[in-house]
């Protein structure tokens, strides 16, 4: 048998492995999905967007989510199958066979492997790409759908400095007991009261035409309140946040490109620069922890000597491990996001423990110290 010769032993395994893996990642997914979208039930249930904006709006965070739980994942499936392994004494006979430490941890390292290829994918083009989609539309459905979102009864903010009062509406349309308060021209906050008014214009530029109201504003300089009274107003709810701002792009939206090579734009409004270097090593060194986490995982279940009844005390200790390396990592990512000199920290965070673990479990030669305790007679 060659050092990386496949076997039926192999495949055996790694199948377990395999959809051990679909189904807690999925399931995990659907969950996480569930606790996240609730915050937009809100939304759609009493401001009346369709059940596809919602869909769409939430299945955008669903690559931010497998991204992030694959190596936790992997480590659970990896602990838990070998660990049935063992219990089951399944890996008892493989050793007795003669399989080595490497020859019984191949399986979990290629699921390991193929997990860190999936997650590099994910960090480096579907994630960013999702998440820039993310933004862009609950920034169209915030600033620019601006319409359909108006509550009755409550006060609606449109925007940072927009917020808008509707009594009640008719089912034609009509809009009764108006108040708009527009504070987007910063020397002329102005207040708009009206009887009854009427949204008009399409999704990318929505207005309001008010009617029988009145303009309020208060003169900074001489402290008098002027009143203006009109027949018909006409409001753009979209003229200063659709058109005229620009959306802030949150660096989770770079491509990895734009991280390498921040632009000049970036630099000219003294963006900070160590974030962008947090997040391109962030992208980078997150999916080599699944290999870590699995190797961690092997020495819990396949290091140390033989036991009749198993034990508990080294999975419990490598469970133990991989929560205080994720704690680790995310203090490194804020901690080197203020500190650029700490980034060679994140890769020593991701690739030494992994290390550390193959020394453990393959340094004495694989099965010597086991099959001396099996082939052990009793007194």
């Amino acid at each position: 048998m060659t050092f990386l010769q496949i076997t039926r032993i192999d495949r055996y395994i790694f199948r377990q492995l395999f959809y051990a893996q679909l189904a807690v990642t999925t399931g995990l997914v659907a969950l996480i999905w569930l606790t996240q979208s609730l915050r937009f039930i809100d939304t759609v249930l009493n401001r009346g967007l369709s059940m596809g904006v919602f869909l769409r709006l939430t299945g955008l965070m669903i690559p931010n989510f497998v991204a992030v739980i694959l190596p936790i994942t992997c480590f659970v499936v990896v602990q838990f199958v070998y660990q049935r392994l063992a219990s089951d004494r399944e890996l008892t006979v493989m050793r007795a066979a003669g399989l080595s430490q490497f020859a019984l941890a191949r399986a979990g390292l290629a699921l390991a492997l193929l997990t860190t290829l999936v997650c590099l994918l994910l960090n480096t083009w579907i994630v960013p790409a999702s998440f820039t989609a993310f933004r862009q539309y609950q920034f169209e459905i915030r600033n620019r759908l601006a319409a359909v979102l108006l509550q009755d009864g409550v006060f609606n903010p449109v925007s940072d400095n927009l917020t808008i009062y509707v009594r009640t509406r008719d089912e034609d349309g009509t809009l009764h007991g108006l108040l708009i308060d527009d504070g987007r021209q910063p020397n002329s906050h102005a207040t708009f009261l009206a009887e009854t008014g009427r949204l008009v214009g399409s999704s990318s530029s929505p207005r309001v035409v008010m009617q029988n109201g009145s303009r309020e504003e208060l003169d900074r300089q001489t402290g008098r309140l002027n009143v203006l009274t009109f027949s018909e107003y006409v409001v753009d709810m979209a003229s200063q946040t659709a058109s005229g701002e620009t959306r802030f792009r949150d660096v989770g939206e770079y491509t990895m490109s734009e991280l390498i090579n921040p632009s000049a734009e970036d630099i000219a409004l003294q963006r900070d620069v160590g974030k962008i270097k947090a997040e391109l090593n962030r992208r980078l060194t997150t999916p080599f922890t699944a290999i870590s986490f699995v190797m961690v995982a092997l020495v819990a279940v396949l290091a140390g000597g033989f036991r009749r009844h198993g034990g508990l005390l080294r999975p419990i200790v490598g469970v133990l491990v991989v929560v205080a390396l994720l704690a680790m990592g995310l203090a490194l990512v804020n901690l080197a996001a203020r500190m650029p000199s700490l980034l060679p920290l994140m890769w020593v965070h991701a690739l030494l423990p992994g290390l550390a673990a193959s020394l453990l479990l393959f340094a004495n030669g694989g099965t010597g110290r086991v099959m001396s305790v099996l082939q052990r007679k009793p007194a």
